[in-house]
């Protein structure tokens, strides 16, 4: 799915977190879990539309979520 979207696709929008910064942070933070992702990017923790699309309140529904992406990395 994340080869379909643009690495440049900012999934967290108050941040301006891209789907490449959330890749980069796993790899090169040891990045395990969301809640490690949150404390190190930030991503999903002001509005927090951008988690998983449940959670996703928002008039324009995101194209992949900040879970997804890190599910996609952790699993090769």
């Amino acid at each position: 799915m994340l080869k379909e979207i643009d690495l440049d696709y900012e999934v967290c929008n108050c941040l301006k977190i891209t789907i490449q910064d959330i890749i980069n942070s796993v790899k090169n933070n040891n990045v395990k879990s969301l809640r490690d992702l949150q404390e190190t990017t930030k991503a999903g923790t002001e509005c927090r539309n951008c988690i998983f699309p449940e959670g996703d309140f928002g008039k324009v529904k995101k194209k992949v979520y900040c879970k997804t992406i890190l599910k996609g990395v952790l699993n090769g």
